[in-house]
């Protein structure tokens, strides 16, 4: 029996899904202090000190 290959639409959902987790898991609130805290290196924490300083700035 052959391998069967997933259409267009299905591909594009698996994809989408995955990414969908994925984006989930990075912009989760994260607890200080918890073993899975972000490492500083890591783009979303970048992000958000860059956010964070822009609306500090727009408050003033």
């Amino acid at each position: 029996m052959g391998v069967t290959r997933l259409k267009r639409k299905d591909r594009k959902n698996k994809v989408t899904a995955k990414l969908d987790v994925q984006f989930l898991k990075l912009g989760r609130n994260i607890e200080t202090g918890s073993r899975s805290e972000m490492p500083a290196t890591h783009q979303v924490v970048k992000n958000n000190a860059i956010l964070d300083q822009l609306s500090a700035g727009l408050k003033k």
